[in-house]
């Protein structure tokens, strides 16, 4: 599954990362490079005073509590669909309950386990 799925840097496509031609272009171009097989992870911060995250409009996302979870909430989901080789995900087409507290700290002790590593 892991070969299925690419990233593209949020830093480079979010709203305040230059402008709309610059990113669409940045796009465009990770696409072009890839098979047609794969699955690409795009997480899109649109800025501050965005009431709600733009994920949770994908089917199957689980309700965000509040506003300061978000990046968390996003890489627990992108988390699960690769870990999901059936993408089940796909087919809940609703909202979903919030994550327990122990997801989020697995993902928050994944995290910082990560950047301990390249900092030493």
């Amino acid at each position: 599954m892991c070969s299925m799925v690419g990233f593209i840097d949020p830093a480079a496509v979010s709203a305040n990362a230059g402008s709309l031609t610059d990113r669409s272009q940045l796009v465009a171009g990770r696409l072009q490079k890839t098979d047609s097989e794969q699955i690409f992870m795009m997480p899109y911060n649109s800025g501050p005073g965005r009431k709600a995250p733009i994920w949770k409009t994908l089917p199957g996302t689980p309700k965000q509590p509040s506003s300061v979870e978000c990046g968390y909430y996003v890489m627990r989901f992108m988390r699960d669909i690769i870990m999901d080789p059936s993408l089940e995900f796909e087919k809940k087409g609703k909202e979903q309950a919030p994550y327990p507290q122990e997801a989020i700290d697995v993902v928050r002790n994944e995290w910082a386990e990560f950047v301990c590593l390249h900092m030493e």
